[in-house]
C-alpha cells in the first residue's frame, strides 16, 4: 500500500459496541485492530443504527458463521 504524504490519517472514532455496549476505538485505517482479525462479518441487516462490534463480540459472532 502506498502512503499519501500530506494527507493526515482520519482521527480515531470512539464507538460503542452494538452488541455489548463496550467502548472501543476505530481509526478507519489499515492500522485498526480489526484489519488484523481473521473473523470477518458483514454488518447485520437488522442492526438498525448499530455500528461495528468490539473485538470480543466480533469473535463470538464469527463462531456460528464458521461452523
Amino acid at each position: 500500500m502506498t502512503k499519501r504524504f500530506g494527507i493526515p490519517a482520519p482521527a480515531a472514532r470512539l464507538l460503542v459496541c452494538s452488541s455489548c455496549g463496550a467502548e472501543f476505538a476505530c481509526n478507519l485505517s489499515s492500522d485498526c485492530w480489526c484489519a488484523d482479525e481473521t473473523a470477518r462479518l458483514p454488518m447485520p441487516e437488522d442492526s438498525g443504527d448499530g455500528d461495528c462490534l468490539c473485538r470480543d463480540c466480533l469473535r463470538k459472532a464469527a463462531i456460528p458463521a464458521v461452523h
